[in-house]
């Protein structure tokens, strides 16, 4: 009689046991599924998943506004987008100058400039070799960059470092000379002119 009290208790508590296992896989579940949502909603707002028609329109956009750019280089470090920008209002309306940057906001030495018209471009392109903040500019239409276009460029050799292949350096196993150490046959004839040998 008490060993069946013991094992109704031991089948109780594994049923409750069992149901708080399955109210927690059901927690989990639904917080996986809030997580697939919200990476969902972060993907679809970064862009990261897009349908073909709008990468197209996205790309056909990009063309557009770089037909009113200009790449603007040779760039004083210390010149501001406002300074830029008043350097090429005479060409047209500006909308938008940016100075690129590193990673550590140094200015690289060179801008895009957008205008609102397309025309501009033809006006700013005469400003080439003008001077701004005492060095000549280098002005030229924007090019438009080819998503996956980017040409491969091997990494030159330095000459003045050895050759360093990718697997590791195994050294030869030692060999014992025959004619011992230091020692070279006398039949065999140097080619140059050593007087040591």
């Amino acid at each position: 009689m008490e060993g069946d009290v013991e094992m109704a208790a031991e089948e109780e508590g594994a049923a409750v046991e069992l149901d708080d296992m399955k109210k927690r896989l059901k927690e989990m579940e639904d917080e996986a599924a809030a997580l697939r949502e919200m990476q969902a909603k972060v993907e679809q707002e970064m862009g990261a998943v897009q349908d073909p028609a709008a990468a197209a329109a996205n790309q056909t956009n990009r063309e557009e506004v770089d037909s009113r750019s200009v790449f603007v280089g040779n760039v004083d470090y210390s010149c501001t987008p406002e300074e830029v920008q008043q350097h090429f209002q005479s060409c047209g309306t500006v909308n938008r100058v940016t100075i690129r940057t590193n990673k550590y906001g140094q200015p690289k030495g060179y801008a895009y400039v957008e205008f609102l018209e397309p025309e501009a471009v033809e006006q700013a392109i005469l400003l080439n070799e003008s001077e701004l903040h005492g060095r000549q500019l280098k002005v030229s239409a924007k090019r438009t960059n080819v998503p996956g276009m980017k040409q491969f460029r091997p990494r030159r050799s330095n000459p003045y470092m050895g050759f360093r292949s990718r697997t590791p350096y195994m050294p030869a196993p030692y060999m014992y000379s025959p004619y011992g150490y230091g020692k070279v046959p006398r039949f065999r004839v140097p080619m140059r002119y050593s007087p040591y040998f």
